[in-house]
């Protein structure tokens, strides 16, 4: 299996026109076909490294978001709390 092919097969990860790129490389002479294939695997992983990186940066993203409406509550709950305590010391007295 060339590097190409191996490149199609994860082609669900990479932009639609990278597939073609790949697609178009894939048709020419095999002279022409090894100058580029370097090249386009190192353009391949970099597209496949930049995607994970990203698909990191999301989901830590959505675990700050998650934290943060933790955080909101627990800062809600610790008003009413305070509230609470401070009207019922100001009540006994």
């Amino acid at each position: 299996m060339n590097q190409t092919t191996a490149a199609q097969k994860s082609s669900d990860q990479l932009p639609a026109d990278l597939v073609s790129l790949i697609q178009a490389i894939d048709s020419l002479p095999a002279q022409y076909r090894e100058q580029v294939s370097a090249p386009l695997q190192k353009v391949v992983e970099y597209t496949k490294r930049r995607r994970k990186i990203l698909d990191l940066i999301q989901e830590a993203l959505s675990q700050l978001r998650l934290d943060l409406k933790y955080l909101m509550f627990d800062l809600e709950a610790t008003r009413r709390e305070r509230d609470l305590y401070k009207s019922n010391l100001e009540g006994g007295l």
